[in-house]
């Protein structure tokens, strides 16, 4: 099979492979639409992977072309979107009820064969069923989907709340979809690409923000301030942000990953004890029973078509263009939401 390889730093490789053997438990899928994660780029560009060589690709779709003689949920030619975590069962946190909390784990596209590829063989239990009124293109978004889902919901959010966005990348727009799909308040979004502001703005933003114009401490200091605060940027300046701007006894969501030390000022600190601000994160996209509600969440907002989810789409590469939708997203001011490969398009 054809399949996208990190072989180094910087160094992609389109490799023929053996087509990878079904085992107990498992189905195979044939690839559709494969998108690319921020979590995607350190493994290419800083060869932040386990090993080399290393497919990645944990945001799919495809079709069942085999499975395992135990499997009794799907049958050739189901369509079907895949969760990527691998968690150990037998760990407490899975035993919990929380999935992501497992001390064990693998990952499709980071401990194993990722979706970059013709082929992959993915355990049954990580499989759901897209809807037929549902492209295989659309259900490749539904990996990020969860993860907004799962982040907003670290929190108790009522419909008339004041809700600030900070990011607007991928998940902050996807954030702010599943946001406005339950009727929340006033939607605040915050970032510095007024491209992505203006998308923002197109889905629902009431009021878009951006620091380069605007200082938003201040600007939070005359205007109402929220309830609830959820950074998806990863910004260790947003991080800080997020405890300063949010109203006393509001709630705090991180979601973004941070890339360097967050340090906060004694004052900035203090916020969090006389605020009495409830600090929380938000870990993947997992809940009880495995992969959870998210995925069924996911999947009803996008076959409803309460959130769209092709406007977040803005490029479509095939695995022989190699490394050029990853260098694009990291262009300066990029116009990028989220870019994938199509490796077997439907018919």
């Amino acid at each position: 099979m054809k399949a996208l390889a990190v072989t180094g730093i910087r160094e992609f490789e389109l490799q023929n492979l053996p087509t990878p053997k079904i085992t107990k438990g498992n189905i195979m899928i044939e690839v559709a639409y494969v998108g690319i994660c921020g979590s995607d780029l350190p493994r290419y560009f800083e060869g932040g992977v386990h090993s080399f060589p290393q497919i990645l690709g944990h945001e799919f779709s495809g079709k069942v072309v085999e499975i395992a003689d135990d499997v009794i949920d799907f049958k050739v030619g189901d369509r079907v979107a895949v969760a990527p975590l691998v968690p150990d069962e037998t760990t407490v946190g899975f035993l919990k009820g929380e999935p992501a909390m497992a001390e064990r784990y693998s990952f499709i596209g980071s401990r194993e064969q990722g979706a970059m590829a013709e082929y992959v063989v993915v355990p049954a239990k990580n499989a759901v069923k897209v809807p037929e009124n549902l492209s295989l293109k659309e259900a490749a978004m539904l990996e990020p989907l969860t993860v907004a889902i799962h982040g907003i919901d670290r929190a108790t959010i009522l419909s008339g709340d004041e809700v600030v966005v900070l990011g607007a990348g991928t998940i902050g727009l996807l954030t702010l979809a599943v946001l406005r799909a339950r009727g929340v308040g006033n939607i605040t979004v915050i970032d510095l690409n007024e491209n992505k502001l203006s998308l923002a703005k197109k889905i629902g933003a009431d009021v878009i923000l951006n620091p380069e114009n605007i200082d938003v401490e201040k600007y939070f200091k005359a205007h109402k301030k929220p309830r609830i605060v959820i950074e998806t940027a990863g910004s260790s300046i947003t991080q800080r942000q997020a405890i300063e701007i949010v109203e006393k006894q509001g709630n705090v969501i991180y979601v973004g990953t941070s890339t360097r030390d967050v340090v906060l000022p004694p004052e900035s600190f203090e916020k969090i004890l006389r605020g009495e601000l409830f600090v929380t994160g938000s870990w993947m996209s997992y809940s009880a029973p495995f992969p959870g509600y998210e995925w069924e969440a996911g999947l009803r907002y996008m076959a409803t078509k309460e959130i769209d989810v092709l406007p977040f789409i803005t490029g479509i590469y095939k695995l022989e263009d190699k490394s050029i939708p990853f260098e694009k997203m990291i262009e300066k001011n990029s116009t990028q939401i989220k870019l994938m490969y199509e490796i077997k398009a439907e018919d």
